[in-house]
């Protein structure tokens, strides 16, 4: 179901039975700075947004899996970014925002928490900020996304900061320490979404020639596009080190078992010295230790190199049967 907040210069939010369609294109035409923000659109806000005369292409970014993106129209602008998703689990979604003279609409499809932190500022913004109209209110939800990954990037910092000491700590095993840096650097990838669609958006807003906002407004994006260029630095330089722990923490599992594996050939090459001190004691003392008589062939002398005899033909089978296999040729070849 959809859900809608309309906030205004002059009386602030609008109470939710009031907060209507109608309500909100009348308020908006005496207002001078408007905000109206949509969860959930259905089909009556596309009729809604099509008769503001939103662009049907931007309409439909509002709609879809929209891509990050910054367009001007004749009456409106249109900016899609990603920012960090409510739920649960760290992720990801678009929110498309639409700024049309004195009105700014965002539209998403999920609570960002961003969002509420922008309807805050705009409630505690002074009068001297707002008469920049929706240029301000723009730059305080961008603001308001870049800032939502601030506390979210230190909290990275510190839990890779925990991961390096515990690869590199000889006197503990810990576990699952492969699985927590693989964890961490698929949320700075994706915290990386969020943070790198604002830096291009405000590069785009701020592109000589094509610059989309007021130059009284103008120190407010640069100020912005500086600081999500740090966020972004920031992120890749964490989801480095933590690439770089991964490569040590596998390095130090590749030592260990190189180590163990020198181990175990120390006590595979003394076994087999001592199979080949045994080997030929055992072949003495098979030979002389048969009982010859109890196959009755009786005790002559001739007895014994038959017997022998039959021992080296087995031999030369079996190395015929070696060389048709070509395993003696291979093993020449080594």
């Amino acid at each position: 179901m959809v859900e809608l907040r309309f906030h205004t210069r002059e009386s602030g939010r609008l109470a939710s039975d009031q907060t209507t369609l109608e309500n909100v294109t009348e308020l908006a035409k005496e207002s001078k700075c408007a905000w109206l923000d949509i969860l959930k659109p259905n089909e009556k806000i596309r009729q809604f947004l099509l008769d503001l005369g939103i662009d049907e292409l931007a309409v439909e970014d509002c709609f879809g899996d929209a891509a990050n993106t910054v367009q001007g129209f004749d009456s409106h602008n249109l900016i899609v970014v990603k920012a960090r998703d409510a739920d649960n689990r760290l992720d990801t979604e678009p929110i498309v925002i639409l700024e049309i003279e004195n009105l700014l609409i965002t539209v998403r499809h999920t609570k960002i928490p961003a969002v509420s932190s922008f309807a805050t500022r705009f409630k505690r913004a002074e009068n001297e900020e707002l008469d920049l109209g929706t240029d301000y209110l723009l730059y305080e939800i961008l603001d308001a996304i870049a800032d939502d990954w601030v506390p979210i990037l230190n909290e990275y910092s510190d839990e890779l900061d925990e991961l390096e000491y515990r690869v590199f700590d000889p006197a503990k095993k810990y576990d699952n320490l492969l699985e927590s840096l693989h964890e961490l650097k698929k949320h700075l990838r994706e915290a990386s979404k969020s943070i790198e669609s604002l830096q291009s958006a405000l590069l785009k807003m701020l592109k000589p020639g094509e610059r989309m906002v007021s130059k009284d407004a103008m120190r407010l994006f640069v100020d912005l596009q500086q600081m999500t260029t740090t966020l972004v630095k920031r992120a890749s330089n964490y989801s480095a080190g933590a690439t770089s722990t991964r490569d040590t923490y596998l390095s130090h599992v590749n030592l260990k078992l190189a180590e163990s594996n020198a181990q175990l050939t120390e006590v595979m090459t003394t076994l087999t010295i001592i199979g080949a001190i045994m080997l030929p004691l055992t072949l003495i003392a098979g030979i002389f230790g048969m009982n010859v008589e109890a196959f009755e062939a009786g005790k002559g002398f001739l007895d014994l190199w038959q017997i022998i005899g039959l021992m080296g033909a087995f031999c030369l089978f079996m190395l015929l049967y070696f060389w048709r296999r070509g395993w003696l040729a291979r093993l020449r070849n080594r």
